[in-house]
């Protein structure tokens, strides 16, 4: 829940390189949620969440709404690493995703193109040794043609392994622990 918490701003208001960022609306409606959802566990009395909530609506960067989810939201500031290198924060789930996809796009090229490499250089080896003799560039050509099928046709499973990678990758870096139901 933590994760999606601070996935769900524009910009992560724990990084101090968006703290001075203007808060939106829809930031604010994320503080104000998670502070429901602890007045409706018992987690806050009522004047401290009265209290937050007006907080909420007289923020007016991203640096001012951390603070007014301290003890509800782990902030983990102080552990945050660039997750794809350098000068990268965390991933959201809709770069995750892209992600996820661009490598089902790269398996399937490297797929295509090891089949029209293989068939490309099989047949001319073919044409300039034993043109009209057997035909034994097909074999090569339906070993990696299957390949290039598979990956294209296993897209969904292709993005699905990915995403998972990249969800555990990023649960490392921020010091989440692994969660066996999530391997699925």
């Amino acid at each position: 829940m933590e994760q999606e918490v601070w996935s769900s701003f524009s910009h992560d208001p724990r990084h101090s390189e968006n703290a001075s960022l203007r808060a939106s609306d829809a930031d604010r409606d994320v503080v104000h949620q998670v502070l429901t959802e602890a007045y409706a566990d018992g987690r806050l009395d009522r004047e401290e969440f009265d209290a937050r909530s007006t907080a909420v609506g007289n923020a007016r960067t991203l640096g001012d709404l951390p603070a007014l989810l301290e003890g509800l939201v782990a902030a983990t500031t102080g552990t945050l690493v660039p997750f794809g290198g350098p000068g990268e924060g965390l991933l959201t789930p809709v770069q995750i995703e892209e992600r996820s996809v661009a490598k089902w796009r790269e398996e399937r090229r490297s797929a295509l193109m090891g089949f029209v490499f293989a068939s490309v250089l099989t047949w001319t080896i073919w044409a300039a040794v034993m043109f009209g003799g057997f035909p034994w560039p097909l074999f090569v050509m339906l070993g990696t043609g299957i390949n290039a099928v598979r990956t294209a046709a296993s897209r969904d499973d292709i993005v699905s392994r990915e995403r998972r990678r990249l969800e555990k990758k990023q649960r490392k870096a921020l010091g989440q622990p692994w969660k066996p139901d999530e391997e699925r």
